[in-house]
């Protein structure tokens, strides 16, 4: 069993929900994000998705997209993020890590390279924003070969037909994003996201994780009590553009904690 469906397996089981954080490799400085991941971790954090810094990132909203530009700037590359998951899993060996950004820096890499390397660092799934199923046939072999789980995105304007197609190519959790428009956005609608996950779970036996628009605990409730798995982003990344490094950890983890007691509540 992979990392991925052992940790969902055993949240299940205590009829508990996935804490899934989302931070950026190397922002604000690469020597950050490895502390903070373990740090995450200690506070409640179940699976961690990391950012792969990109200079176009399309679906992410300003707070993340100026999170990839602190990373670029300070020499975060798409090797340096694999090498923090390889020094996290020194001491952790049990923790799901996602790498998650977009398909470009992969491509230029070679996709037998990346995978290589990512999969003996420990990585256990990759989301590409911009990689629909369709069109992840070569990547999705080597992906497969390397025991790398890919994790696709349905949308609110997925149709039912489109998600028995998303679901059937899509391994360890499938990401539910619960509102229309770019990460950061706070027009969330619990009631529609828990109409959609039921009609998702009709199609498929994958755990769903939802992410955009959760921030605090009522949200993180409301989609915590329809979803298995709860993503949480902006609210965290947005830590190191308002504060210094610092109080910006110390932010991160009391927000893990605080959604973590949430999701315990339910």
């Amino acid at each position: 069993m992979s990392r991925i469906a052992s940790c969902f397996a055993s949240l299940k089981s205590q009829n508990r929900k996935a804490l899934i954080p989302y931070i950026m490799a190397g922002d604000p400085a690469p020597e950050v994000t490895v502390p903070l991941l373990h740090a995450i971790v200690a506070a409640g954090a179940d699976l961690i998705e990391l950012g792969l810094p990109f200079s176009d990132p399309m679906a992410d909203g300003p707070v993340i997209a100026l999170a990839a530009e602190r990373a670029l700037a300070g020499g975060t590359s798409t090797f340096h993020a694999i090498d923090m998951v390889a020094e996290f899993r020194k001491t952790n060996t049990t923790t799901p890590i996602v790498l998650m950004g977009y398909l470009n820096p992969i491509e230029i890499i070679g996709y037998e390279a990346f995978a290589a390397r990512a999969a003996q660092a420990g990585v256990d799934g990759l989301l590409l924003v911009d990689l629909p199923p369709e069109e992840a046939g070569e990547l999705g072999d080597i992906l497969a070969k390397h025991e790398i789980d890919p994790i696709f995105l349905l949308a609110p304007t997925t149709t039912d037909a489109r998600i028995e197609h998303v679901v059937k190519a899509a391994r360890g959790y499938v990401y539910y994003v619960s509102l229309k428009g770019v990460t950061g956005s706070s027009a969330l609608d619990t009631d529609e996201v828990a109409q959609r996950i039921r009609t998702i779970k009709q199609k498929t036996d994958l755990p769903i994780g939802v992410g955009f628009g959760i921030h605090d605990r009522q949200t993180a409730q409301a989609v915590g009590a329809a979803a298995d798995g709860v993503i949480v982003g902006t609210v965290l990344v947005r830590a190191f553009a308002e504060n210094d490094v610092t109080e910006a950890q110390a932010k991160i983890v009391a927000k893990v904690q605080e959604l973590r007691l949430a999701l315990d509540d339910l």
